[in-house]
């Protein structure tokens, strides 16, 4: 019997009605519940005004470390997740050691990167570390044998971290995998004005979409974001307009395919762009995100008119993956090699200087020499100044796990080649002498150096001078390297600042509403906003006097539904074993 519930209850929201009170309503139902006080004994009474009881559980006042694998998509929902703990009461810790509980957001894209998450798993429990698993990993497969036992927050489900952290520090193991509707409509995800903490308090990340319309062979992604699923255009804006007022100086586009965003809510891509454009102010730059060649090539014209936009990075991410079309075709990619010429042909006519990046995958099943041979053509014909080559893993439970193998030594000698060639050529030595004009938004790996990116999206170096950092300013290119620029900004230039205010400070949590901002947090006051009386050998749950203001679903009523339901089964159970006996 326990197998089958297993099987059958993934999520909580499984065995609750349609007719549960909305999120709102249950919110002012809320401010009329009033815990009754009980009286301390005398042996209470000798503790202590200010120490919770010596046995109880007080969550919101741990230490809480989250690492992040994968794309700009799961670090959005990093930050999120982040943010909203940190505004809970949570402390966000870069120091795993200290950590009391270790929040993993995995990437299922490749091998090596599901390992580390593992490895990272098998870390934290011996270091007697609470865990929390996030991301695809656990999405796409939810009853791997090393997540047994473990909680996990599904991707769509981010907006209730908080709950899922909580629980498992009481020592219980929650999983919340469901996916978000409205009137059955599958929806883009978690809200987009939660409270989030920064990687860099200067660049917003925006999740325009979930989910593609592809279904690829060899990617493991799909079986965790699924089919497409976009915001509409009024939240994404919005979410840019709140960030430029937080400081922010640039914007990230993200989605597994940014250029099918629409196409399930009856609008697209280019109307979305311009909604933005407007947003955005002065001194300020947008990047798009990653998209497929099959839906871009509907919207040639309006895009190239958008990249040559003076606010957005003439910069485009177009993933071909491979130059042969039959294996193309293996990987159910609904374009062919003369498709992606088309689209970067066309961008590199109509906007002058774009950066055109791309992926190549080495050693895809049934992968020829004469196939790979023609993926090196194109790469040497393209030059293309950002190149990200992936050499084959087959991932568990795609088609392409299935297909006949390239052996190791193939790919791995294919993905050398291809690496060679790519290092072969310096794409940025014929800009030495230019003046570029470059926003400035980190610091490099080295820490010797700010980083900035030019109108194409170009990393440029510029002198470690805290003055520059989130401006935009002109430069003299005096060097170049494979991946990079390094300029000397010119005195006598303008100095553009974008923000509109001064930027968060790093760790600082965005997106709080002003009620919250004063709300007092857990740990701190914890029984001053409390109008009862916590006994001795009692867990403390901040959940009953306390709605978190982004909460989407609470917890209370769906707990009681789920303990309603339990007793009508074994009700049914009981009486139904009667009439047996009868």
């Amino acid at each position: 019997m326990p197998a089958a519930c297993d099987s059958v209850l993934e999520d909580i929201e499984d065995i609750v009605s349609a007719q549960d009170p909305k999120p709102h309503d249950r919110q002012f139902i809320r401010k009329n519940v009033f815990p009754k006080v009980r009286k301390r004994s005398s042996q209470q009474s000798t503790q202590t005004d200010d120490d919770p009881p010596s046995d109880s559980i007080i969550p919101g006042v741990q230490k809480i470390w989250i690492r992040t694998w994968g794309c700009s998509h799961n670090n959005s929902d990093g930050e999120y997740m982040a943010g909203q703990l940190a505004a809970y009461g949570y402390k966000i810790t870069d120091n795993s050691a200290e950590a009391d509980l270790w929040l993993l957001n995995s990437c299922t894209v490749k091998n090596p990167a599901e390992d580390h998450f593992r490895n990272s798993i098998k870390k934290a429990q011996e270091g007697n570390k609470k865990v929390v698993l996030a991301g695809c990993v656990p999405q796409a497969q939810p009853r791997q044998d090393y997540l047994k036992g473990l909680s996990i927050i599904g991707v769509q489900q981010i907006d209730r971290v908080v709950e899922v952290v909580e629980e498992t520090i009481k020592g219980h193991s929650v999983r919340l995998l469901g996916q978000k509707k409205d009137n059955g409509k599958r929806l883009g995800g978690a809200r987009l004005d939660l409270p989030k903490i920064r990687k860099n308090p200067l660049i917003e990340i925006i999740s325009i979409n979930t989910g593609c319309l592809n279904a690829c062979t060899y990617c493991k992604t799909k079986h965790a974001r699924g089919d497409l699923a976009s915001y509409p255009i009024e939240e994404l804006v919005d979410r840019a307009k709140q960030s430029f007022q937080e400081g922010v100086c640039e914007i990230w586009l993200t989605s597994e395919d940014t250029g099918a965003y629409g196409r399930d809510i009856g609008t697209d891509l280019p109307t979305l762009l311009w909604k933005l454009v407007e947003a955005i102010p002065e001194g300020a730059m947008l990047r798009l995100g990653m998209t497929n060649p099959p839906y871009i090539l509907e919207h040639l014209e309006e895009m190239a008119k958008i990249l040559n936009h003076p606010r957005v990075y003439a910069f485009l991410h177009i993933p071909v993956q491979s130059a042969s079309d039959s294996v193309l075709m293996d990987m159910k990619r609904e374009y062919c090699v003369a498709d992606f010429k088309r689209v970067v042909d066309f961008l590199k006519e109509k906007v002058p200087g774009i950066t055109i990046a791309t992926d190549i995958i080495c050693g895809f099943p049934g992968e020829t020499d004469e196939d790979f041979q023609e993926t090196m053509k194109l790469v040497e014909q393209y030059r293309f100044p950002s190149l990200f080559i992936n050499q084959f893993y087959p991932r568990p439970g795609t088609p392409a796990a299935k297909m006949h193998q390239v052996p190791a030594a193939v790919k791995k000698q294919r993905t050398k080649d291809l690496s060679q060639l790519f290092h072969s050529y310096n794409p940025y030595d014929h800009k030495v002498g230019e003046r570029q004009r470059v926003l400035v938004t980190e610091e490099s790996f080295d820490s010797n150096y700010y980083v900035a990116h030019n109108p194409f999206y170009e990393q440029v170096l510029v002198p470690k001078d805290p003055v520059l950092m989130g401006k935009m300013v002109e430069v003299n290119i005096y060097e170049a390297g494979k991946h990079f620029m390094k300029g000397q900004p010119v005195s006598d230039a303008r100095v553009y600042t974008a923000s509109i205010t001064r930027p968060l400070a790093k760790g600082e949590v965005s997106g709080l509403t002003e009620e919250f901002r004063h709300a007092p947090r857990n740990g701190t006051n914890w029984k001053g906003h409390l109008s009862a009386e916590i006994p001795v050998n009692t867990s403390f749950s901040p959940w009953m006097p306390l709605q978190l203001p982004w909460q989407q679903e609470g917890s209370g009523l769906k707990i009681l539904s789920v303990s309603l339901a339990l007793l009508a089964v074994l009700g049914m159970l009981y009486y139904g074993g009667m009439k047996t006996e009868l």
